[in-house]
């Protein structure tokens, strides 16, 4: 967290952090990470990475809900299901990242797909966001998630973030070619002014309102 903090003051107010806690986080902690550039707070469904969390409480959403704009969580595509409930308890703008990291080779019909429709679907003043990823699809440059990005962007393109993914965590072998991502991002969305919405206006508003 002190390179991500020392990374953001070096920026001269152009860049953002999430963070990475547990539920024994203070207030006086959250307060000197959102002094610190913060806007966040990163939850791990996977079990691999951390615990589940099992209530908005235990996580410390109480927290966010005041001084945060946002949370990422990581999701594996079971997970989705397992936490719906849990999901829908939120009352803090929150982004599931890589569109859920549904299969791509399941199609656009599979269930866990179907509940990333659902929570871009709800009220706007959740704001809940889909990270656009590269996790869904099978071998570079990757064109089989094209139509579950397309679909997102087509519900509401307000409540899409895009990124690489760079540097690529825990992926050991076909490393994606970054440039070949921003590529691909100008193929899921040739429109510039949806462009500008998801790539500037969408983040603004989720990491610099505060």
């Amino acid at each position: 967290m002190a390179v991500t903090l020392d990374a953001i003051a070096s920026s001269g107010g152009t860049y953002r952090g999430v963070a990475c806690v547990d539920d024994r986080v203070t207030d006086p902690e959250l307060r000197r990470l959102h002094e610190g550039g913060i806007r966040g707070i990163r939850f791990n469904f996977v079990k691999h990475l951390a615990a589940s969390p099992t209530s908005t409480s235990s996580i410390g959403w109480s927290h966010a809900s005041s001084r945060w704009d946002g949370s990422r969580s990581a999701f594996r595509r079971r997970d989705i299901i397992t936490q719906a409930d849990l999901l829908r308890r939120i009352d803090v703008p929150f982004i599931i990242d890589h569109m859920g990291r549904v299969k791509a080779a399941d199609g656009l019909g599979q269930r866990p797909f179907s509940y990333c429709w659902i929570f871009t679907q709800q009220p706007a003043g959740l704001d809940q966001g889909l990270r656009l990823g590269t996790r869904i699809g099978g071998q570079r440059p990757f064109r089989d998630a094209v139509p579950f990005a397309r679909a997102l962007i087509g519900v509401d393109s307000q409540r899409i973030l895009w990124g690489t993914d760079w540097p690529h965590p825990n992926i050991t072998k076909d490393m994606p070619n970054d440039g070949e991502l921003v590529d691909l991002f100008a193929e899921i969305c040739p429109d510039p002014a949806m462009r500008q919405r998801i790539l500037v206006d969408n983040p603004t508003r989720m990491y610099w309102a505060q």
